[in-house]
């Protein structure tokens, strides 16, 4: 199910896109063998919380790194990180684990998620996420969709990683 509020606020912001629907796509590979990467960039949408739990973030990398927690911890300035429960993915980002996406940054309308691309992003020109729906992957310029999350309020802190 598509959530109509992105794209309401896409819509909104005036932001030109190009959505494509596919078969659920829950990995790196799954995304590969649909051919999606010739559309553009797909980086990887992780939410991680710190070891108490007070600390909740948003990371999204660059699709061909892989996700190292220690490395991204020293980054950001943290105590341990592990993955969100689907708990915190529902209420931060109204989200299932395999569909995680920065354009669910609209419903966390109390700015709890602290949010941070990784900067070799800044490179890609066009990059897809899912919708909130791994079966579809939108496809926008990386400035556009930096309006986007920025027009929900959150601040983007680019990382080395």
């Amino acid at each position: 199910m598509m959530n109509k509020e992105i794209f309401e606020k896409l819509k909104e912001l005036e932001i030109e896109y190009k959505m494509i629907e596919h078969p659920a796509a829950f990995t790196m590979e799954e995304i590969a063998e649909y051919d999606l990467h010739s559309h553009g960039h797909i980086p990887k949408n992780l939410v991680l919380r710190d070891v108490k739990g007070t600390r909740n973030m948003l990371v999204v990398l660059h699709g061909d790194k892989r996700a190292n927690l220690q490395l991204i911890r020293a980054e950001i300035d943290s105590t341990k990180l592990s993955f969100a429960s689907d708990e915190r993915l529902d209420k931060f980002l109204k989200v299932e684990k395999g569909s995680v996406s920065p354009f669910g940054v609209i419903y966390d309308t109390e700015k709890e998620l602290e949010i941070y691309f990784d900067a070799d992003l800044k490179n890609e020109e066009i990059v897809g996420c899912h919708p909130n729906d791994n079966h579809a992957t939108v496809f926008l310029k990386f400035s556009d969709l930096v309006t986007y999350i920025k027009s929900c309020g959150h601040i983007i802190t680019y990382i080395k990683v």
